[in-house]
């Protein structure tokens, strides 16, 4: 007969009551980042670098993923230990600090902003105008995926959406093979920006869009706009943001998570080179994690930095 999942957990705990020693670092440490093309895979692959050279007897793997929903799949049935999410998929994961199966946050890190690249003489100058176009909704389990088709099903706008990631979605866009790219992610976005002086694009203005949503989602959303000095001659672009976060397996030890966030913080300028969004990262907005707890380990050393 099997045994049940709670006397597997109360034997753990109770073989931990009659040891004095700690666990060491993992001899792995997996982090889901996100596609190619996004914000996500250089910030995380950047963040594992930095982790290696504070664990040094822990090889720390940077998985590429499609980015925030298969992300928390990946965290949630145990095939990666840390990884990046953007805040609207949270509100349907299993969020729990104390339980071992649950998903809690290192901190949050930067925004995202939704952004919705056309080519520049195309006759589409907001979101209703895609209807029936072949739109980039970025990979498969991606915060983009989730999040455009969030917005656009509130719109009631049916458009022929194609999922790839985003560097594809940009080759795809100057070949003419699609009519939009929609990415959620950090900016400068460096698909987006790869385009600029070789095929001319311009940003959709979405801030009715930006403010809908907020109205029917709120927590996650916040009407935003993407600063002039991102893409050059692209100028602003207002839109919508959400938060960053870097989450952690709840049972992924408390020690090992403190030295996570001590380096997610102190060497954010590190981890963020070449990203001004990411480049936000710091102790005073890293504990604002809205719905989602801190780890143990994370909440430890935000303690250790306020005293």
């Amino acid at each position: 007969m099997p045994v049940p999942r709670r006397s597997l957990l109360l034997a753990a705990l109770a073989t931990g009551a009659c040891t004095s020693s700690r666990p060491g670092p993992p001899a792995e440490l997996v982090l889901a980042t996100g596609p190619d093309g996004a914000v996500f895979r250089e910030v995380g692959g950047a963040l594992a670098r930095a982790l290696a050279d504070r664990l040094p007897g822990t090889r720390v793997v940077a998985r590429p993923t499609g980015a925030s929903v298969e992300n928390v799949r990946l965290l949630v049935d145990g095939s990666a230990h840390l990884g990046l999410s953007s805040l609207d998929p949270l509100f349907e994961a299993p969020l729990d600090a104390d339980d071992p199966g649950g998903i809690s946050a290192v901190g949050r890190l930067y925004d995202s902003f939704l952004q919705v690249a056309v080519p520049a003489g195309a006759p589409v100058h907001r979101l209703a105008d895609l209807a029936g176009r072949r739109v980039s909704f970025g990979p498969s389990e991606s915060g983009t995926e989730f999040t455009a088709t969030r917005l656009l099903d509130l719109l009631g706008v049916r458009v022929d959406a194609r999922r790839m990631a985003h560097a594809e979605a940009a080759r795809q866009l100057a070949a003419g093979s699609i009519d939009a790219l929609v990415a959620l992610t950090g900016i400068p976005t460096p698909a987006i920006s790869g385009l600029l002086g070789a095929f001319p694009v311009r940003l959709l203005d979405l801030p009715a869009e930006a403010e809908l949503l907020a109205d029917a989602h709120p927590g996650p959303y916040a009407p935003a706009t993407i600063p002039a000095t991102t893409y050059g001659a692209l100028g602003p672009c207002r839109t919508f943001a959400v938060p960053n976060l870097l989450l952690a397996r709840s049972a992924l030890d408390a020690s090992v998570v403190e030295v996570v966030t001590r380096t997610a913080f102190t060497e954010s300028a590190r981890i963020a080179a070449g990203h001004p969004e990411a480049g936000r990262i710091n102790v005073r907005t890293g504990i604002a994690t809205g719905k989602v707890p801190l780890h143990r380990g994370a909440e430890r050393w935000f303690r250790s930095v306020k005293r």
